[in-house]
């Protein structure tokens, strides 16, 4: 199999800024390029990265954003903030190499567990990880508080 269809780590602006058009697909919030890649910037500092993968013409067909972290419940483990397949690619397997990646991922960064949140309105999505052997563990609660600052 071509290396292009490997996911890697993205950390140079140029593929950062590749990501975001993939990216868009899950977070349409996220029109402008240069926005996109300031908040990747910030949150990397904070232990954010993000992967992508090629196909063989370069064409980026996934991208996943994700962190180790460590809390009480649950030791440490690898939290994945974004995983999405470009529209044009999915079920062709791309989402399944990229899941796989990252627990790859997890397991070398010495975490024992993986997990991520996806919006109610994805049932799609909830299956493709429910077929990957993820179970739904938890409800996930949220109160908007208004802007920051203000």
């Amino acid at each position: 199999m071509s290396e292009r269809w490997q996911p890697r780590r993205v950390e140079r602006q140029v593929d950062i800024l590749r990501c975001h058009a993939v990216i868009r697909q899950l977070r349409p919030h996220l029109r402008e390029p240069d926005r996109f890649l300031d908040r990747v910037r910030e949150q990397m500092g904070a232990g954010y990265r993000l992967a992508c993968m090629e196909a063989p013409d370069g064409t980026v067909v996934a991208v996943a954003g994700f962190r180790r972290t460590e809390n009480l419940a649950w030791g440490r483990f690898l939290y994945v903030d974004d995983l999405v397949v470009h529209e044009a690619w999915r079920s062709a397997g791309h989402g399944r190499r990229m899941l796989e990646w990252l627990k790859q991922e997890a397991r070398a960064l010495g975490c024992t567990q993986l997990h991520l949140d996806s919006g109610v309105q994805r049932p799609d999505a909830h299956r493709f990880y429910q077929r990957e052997g993820l179970t739904l563990s938890s409800y996930h609660f949220q109160i908007a508080l208004g802007s920051a600052g203000g």
